[in-house]
């Protein structure tokens, strides 16, 4: 436990007045907006990077030859490096300068945007996004901690609505910035990795100008035994998930060595970190029954929040032949749920202190958005799908952020980097891990369809394939075929949507074992009394 006077202490006091000097004066609300413009500006970048692919996947991967393994690879890709990095940034914002790790993370963005926009194959593309999700990582977990350094809890509920706003317009903004890129003939799919570019670079300016944070100096030793064991157990199970079902069955002798290997590094790294002098994760939080449930929680809302993103695209394009451009637009009635919910929610807890309301809300909220999802199929009435997508984005917007919030509640400053990523790690785990299982679950089931499908065309089906194993280009298809395709993935996707629900019904049964704790109305600096409390 760190003295009276740790790095975390220091951020906190001069966060009180902006600057070191201030004395301790509580900063007005315009000076707490300046300072996250540019933390906003690059949360903002860290999620269009991921949504403004979307809608453009199902052409990238055609031009650059990929099936459907590839289109899951390019989204996990980057969700396995937020995931695995996404502990290691909170552990160094407890150890050295938030403000310059920010920077840090957006230069690496901007690197891993430029080279993805070159990738001639979808190997290389793969990789890329891999740089690109270290870069995501480190403005995902960032941008939590920098604000609760600054921003007391009771008032953070207000402040994290904005961080939800942004990242509900980024949501919906990313799809369908991304289709009008894809759609437009003169720019083409590779400008979705280039223009997020500007974004970060203005992003970097804003963030040297308005964010006013002590330079932390203390003697460290990071604990990269652990960053490699976490990312490679992660990473091993999500080359099992991935391909399990089509290269090898579920139950064999690959299964069992995957499995056990990924049980066995985890293991591994449990042991580290309870040695380590500096842990990435440090174990003792989970001592705590509100961080240990939050996190469980937030793994189960990853794989709704980011199966939804994921897979929409997929539905829309191709079991609905709508536009890059299209599929962003029908969406909107998600993205708007969710920055309706993120926001007011936001503004409630603020005046209450009370927060756990919100959250098992939005528990119902979600599995019966999920749920209903499942039974949609290719010629399903919008108005219904709106509804759908409506309920789910309401309950991901009062739990994404509320998560985070009632865990900063529970630990004191040296401590908040740790315990924010850790919220932060399991919800990226699930979405990483939910996307690529869901995605291999997709394609099975995508290709059983197609092949009913074909059979019951009877005769007139002869030579036409069972197809399945690509992204389909529906226009060059024959009206039969195409019906056929449509059908297919629109009965794929519902089934993605229907395994999810359970996920978001057991983060509902653990948000309800959560105790409440009111919102302190000071930062984080004292000790955890709260926290002593809650156990």
């Amino acid at each position: 436990m760190a003295t009276s006077t740790p790095a975390g202490v220091r951020d906190g006091r001069a966060a009180h007045g902006g600057h070191p000097s201030d004395g301790g004066a509580p900063m007005t609300h315009r000076q707490i907006m300046e300072a996250l413009s540019g933390l906003l500006l690059g949360m903002f970048v860290a999620i269009l990077s991921s949504t403004i692919v979307s809608n453009a996947l199902p052409q990238i991967i055609g031009d650059l030859g990929g099936g459907q393994s590839a289109y899951t690879w390019v989204v996990t890709a980057s969700l396995l490096a937020m995931t695995a990095t996404t502990p290691l940034w909170g552990k160094l914002s407890d150890l050295f300068s938030k403000k310059l790790l920010v920077q840090i993370a957006l230069v690496i963005y901007v690197s891993g945007s430029v080279i993805a926009g070159l990738s001639q194959n979808a190997g290389m593309l793969i990789a890329c996004r891999v740089v690109q999700g270290i870069g995501v990582g480190g403005l995902s977990a960032l941008a939590q901690i920098i604000m609760a350094a600054m921003i007391a809890p009771r008032e953070r509920g207000r402040y994290s609505g904005y961080l939800g706003a942004t990242f509900a317009v980024a949501t919906v903004g990313g799809p369908l910035l991304g289709g009008v890129i894809t759609d437009t003939d003169w720019l083409g799919w590779r400008w979705c990795f280039y223009v997020g570019v500007p974004f970060a670079v203005i992003a970097l300016i804003v963030l040297q100008k308005t964010l006013k944070l002590p330079v932390v100096k203390r003697e460290v030793k990071v604990d990269w035994a652990g960053a490699f064991f976490i990312s490679a157990a992660v990473s091993l199970l999500l080359v099992w998930v991935t391909f399990a079902g089509d290269k090898y069955d579920w139950i064999s002798w690959q299964t069992a060595a995957m499995v056990g290997g990924s049980v066995l590094l985890g293991a591994v790294f449990v042991y580290v970190e309870s040695k380590a002098a500096e842990p990435i994760i440090p174990l003792r939080l989970f001592r705590n029954r509100t961080i240990t449930l939050a996190s469980l929680a937030s793994l189960f809302v990853g794989v709704a929040m980011f199966s939804g993103t994921v897979f929409f695209s997929q539905y829309f394009q191709l079991a609905r032949g709508e536009s890059p451009t299209m599929s962003g637009v029908l969406t909107i009635p998600m993205i708007g749920g969710l920055f309706i919910a993120s926001t007011v929610s936001g503004q409630v807890i603020t005046k209450t202190g009370r927060w756990k309301a919100w959250l098992v809300s939005g528990g119902v909220l979600v599995t019966a958005g999920l749920a209903l999802l499942g039974t949609m199929r290719y010629d399903t009435a919008y108005w219904q799908l709106a509804i759908y997508m409506a309920l789910m984005g309401l309950g991901i917007g009062m739990m994404m952020q509320n998560l985070v919030l009632c865990t900063q509640n529970q630990v004191s400053a040296a401590d908040l980097g740790s315990a924010s990523s850790v919220v932060t790690f399991f919800r990226s785990l699930g979405g990483a891990v939910g996307v690529s299982a869901l995605g291999a679950v997709m394609a099975n089931r995508v290709t059983h369809y197609v092949k009913d499908g074909l059979a019951d065309l009877g005769p007139q089906a002869a030579g036409l394939g069972a197809g399945g194993g690509g992204i389909p280009d529906l226009d060059k298809l024959p009206a039969p075929l195409r019906t056929v395709m449509e059908s297919a993935y629109g009965h794929g996707v519902a089934d993605v949507f229907l395994y999810a629900a359970p996920c978001a019904l057991l983060a509902f049964f653990v948000t309800l074992f959560i105790k409440e704790v009111a919102l302190k109305s000071s930062r984080t600096s004292e000790t955890p009394k709260a926290l002593k409390a809650a156990n």
